[in-house]
């Protein structure tokens, strides 16, 4: 990809990023923790902590290609969700600090193994420094396609110095009203934010752009159906197609599982049904998105 930003932009943008930390205001929580003393609320300190690195296969196949996605697992996390699929990294917060030189050198390494993209994952309380490995690996010959892999629950402030650096948004979208939000991510304001991040996201980059099978630029929400309806599915399509585009790429996805404090919480203590997965579907059609998820019927067997 060919960067927009002069270096005295991003070295300007890096510098504007990093004053964020010292007190933390990089997301919406603005925990206001010294990070060069102490760990924020997502349990990220001054070095960038990773858990792993690799060509991934599972991602959008979009993102995956033949080469697969280049994605980076960042440890902790601005969201605490009672039903982390990651809990380990996200809130255990496994993996090891590094400088921002050694994950450039990350960065080039995946592009070797002849990934697509570099891919961020849960990158919201290390962009500073992700911004900083960036400058050194673009300067390196890094040319692939950014992707951001978020929560949704991001500070408009801080995405808007990243315009320019970023070329794929993907949030998730994980609840249509704020009181799912504060039961099971322990945010009171989810909803408004993730409005707010995903609109500024999408003026951005604007609808997903794919050439030859491969994303390039643009918007990728992620939806997950959640039992008994607690996710609202309904106002997430409904605010996607008339406040955002009905253009837009959405991934609606089937695998909740009651992992890490799920159980103790009764209406998300089980897996979806197929019923329930279908209804979502057919909510989406019926606000008139259709791209990103199966559109046709078929039979899914969810247990």
């Amino acid at each position: 990809m060919t960067r927009r930003l002069s270096q005295e932009e991003l070295l300007r943008r890096k510098e504007s990023l990093y004053a964020l930390l010292s007190p933390c205001r990089l997301c919406p929580r603005e925990c206001g923790v010294d990070r060069k003393k102490e760990k924020g609320y997502c349990g990220g300190s001054w070095k960038v902590k990773i858990a792993s690195f690799s060509p991934h296969f599972g991602e959008e196949k979009e993102l995956v290609g033949r080469g697969g996605s280049g994605t980076i697992f960042f440890s902790g996390c601005n969201l605490k969700c009672v039903f982390c699929q990651n809990y380990d990294i996200s809130i255990l917060e496994e993996g090891e600090e590094i400088e921002p030189e050694k994950l450039a050198q990350i960065m080039l390494v995946l592009k070797k193994l002849g990934c697509h993209n570099i891919n961020l994952v849960t990158p919201t309380h290390f962009v500073p420094q992700i911004v900083d490995a960036l400058i050194i690996a673009w300067e390196k010959g890094l040319d692939l396609p950014i992707v951001y892999n978020c929560g949704g629950y991001e500070k408009v402030e801080t995405l808007k110095l990243l315009e320019g650096i970023i070329d794929i948004y993907m949030p998730d979208i994980k609840y249509g009203s704020s009181l799912p939000g504060q039961a099971y991510s322990h945010v009171p304001d989810y909803w408004e934010i993730v409005k707010k991040a995903v609109k500024e996201m999408h003026r951005q980059v604007g609808d997903l752009v794919v050439e030859k099978g491969i994303a390039k630029k643009g918007l990728l929400v992620r939806h997950l159906v959640m039992p008994n309806k607690v996710a609202e599915s309904e106002r997430v399509f409904k605010f996607l197609a008339e406040e955002i585009s009905p253009h837009t790429y959405v991934n609606i996805m089937d695998q909740y599982r009651p992992l890490y404090h799920a159980h103790l919480f009764p209406e998300i203590a089980r897996p979806i049904t197929s019923e329930e997965y279908l209804d979502a579907i057919n909510k989406a059609k019926s606000y008139g998105l259709y791209r990103g998820f199966p559109t046709e019927s078929r039979r899914f067997l969810i247990f």
